[in-house]
């Protein structure tokens, strides 16, 4: 690219480009009759992570699309438990890697196949993908995937300018469906696959510990599905949020729960239990609800490490699983928020235009602050 200044008479230009959210930062530039000749493409901001708690933003070079891909600007990513595991290094993540799993953008270019997708289209940029390496994925079953791949830990995430990738490897999103809701789309995704997982006849009784973000959108879908949510946590804030979205029993893990869940239960206890693995809450309690051979499940976005009490599990002869991801159910998450079946107007939002990311992440592993419900959103497109 050639940019020619003409200069009529000596002069100084001074070019300030402040980018926000901490980019690129250019010094001043004194101008005479120049001709400046760039060999290297357009350059964009691409959040990396290098190391454990080391978050750099390094300028990504932009490439020509193939003809079955398609080029995203960024439009919003949301600042996740997940992406904060991975900023502390315990996420498992291989260095360098960008990150930022949940995010929405618009459609800049799209190749010759990419079939249905066209310009400025509003997309979900899908967080999982096939591993490409399973005997799944190797035999044509990648909706099989036993070992999906997750955006910002297996594969580059999102917070950045743009994005390059297959055609397939995004949703286009329906109107009624904003693009702050588009957000929520894999929370959508983990609590349908939740509920398929279960196969519980209506008018079960599960038992959801952890009344987080991820947590309540669980509730509001089981309860869509006509199944009885039993939500518990110890933040009033969070219970109260479930309540406004309609879940009658809504319990504060304390010396009183044992009591209130016998009552809501008639004394038989909950027919599944699901354990949200951001909550912080003790896990035993998984164990404590669950009625006689019955399941419980781990689910989040956050793989945090803690203990299950393997005595109790046996006691119960109670079935364990994990459930991590919403990967095979993009398309039914999206309608179900066509249908008004989540609440996300529930949630408090925090847009950020202006924004360094290593404070958001250590803020989102700091164990003393309190964030049930709270989404905070990275505006990337100005």
């Amino acid at each position: 690219m050639r940019i020619i200044l003409y200069s009529m008479c000596f002069f100084s230009s001074f070019l300030h480009a402040h980018v926000l959210r901490g980019r690129k930062i250019f010094g001043n530039l004194v101008a005479f009759t120049k001709i400046y000749e760039y060999n290297e493409s357009v350059i964009m901001d691409n959040w990396i992570l290098k190391s454990a708690n080391t978050l750099v933003n390094e300028q990504q070079q932009e490439r020509t699309i193939a003809p079955d891909e398609v080029k995203v600007k960024v439009a919003y990513v949301l600042a996740s438990n997940f992406d904060a595991v991975l900023y502390s290094g315990d996420g498992g993540a291989r260095y360098p890697k960008t990150i930022g799993r949940f995010a929405v953008g618009r459609v800049t270019e799209a190749g010759a196949e990419c079939y249905g997708l066209e310009r400025n289209a509003r997309v979900l940029l899908k967080p999982t993908r096939p591993c490409g390496r399973c005997l799944s994925c190797k035999t044509g079953r990648e909706e099989e995937c036993s070992s999906v791949a997750i955006a910002g830990r297996d594969f580059d995430g999102f917070l950045r300018d743009f994005v390059v990738c297959k055609y397939d490897e995004v949703t286009e999103l329906p109107d009624s469906v904003n693009d702050i809701e588009a957000l929520c789309t894999e929370a959508v995704a983990l609590a349908e696959s939740i509920y398929d997982r279960l196969e519980l006849p209506a008018g079960s009784r599960v038992a959801v510990i952890g009344c987080n973000f991820a947590g309540n959108i669980l509730a509001q879908v089981l309860q869509y599905h006509k199944l009885i949510p039993i939500v518990i946590d110890n933040s009033p804030v969070a219970l109260e949020k479930a309540r406004a979205c309609g879940i009658y029993y809504s319990f504060a893990a304390d010396e009183e729960l044992m009591s209130n869940l016998n009552d809501a239960t008639s004394g038989q206890l909950c027919d599944a239990a699901v354990y949200t693995t951001c909550s912080r809450l003790d896990p035993a309690l998984t164990m404590r609800v669950l009625a006689e051979g019955k399941c419980a499940v781990l689910s989040g976005f956050a793989p945090i490490n803690f203990n299950i009490p393997a005595r109790e599990l046996c006691d119960k002869n109670a079935t364990l699983t994990s459930i991590m991801t919403g990967y095979g159910y993009t398309t039914t998450a999206i309608n179900l928020l066509v249908h008004d079946a989540v609440n996300t107007d529930v949630f408090e939002k925090e847009i950020l235009t202006e924004f360094d990311p290593n404070i958001i992440y250590k803020s989102l592993n700091d164990v003393t602050v309190t964030r049930k419900g709270k989404m905070t959103i990275f505006k990337l497109i100005i």
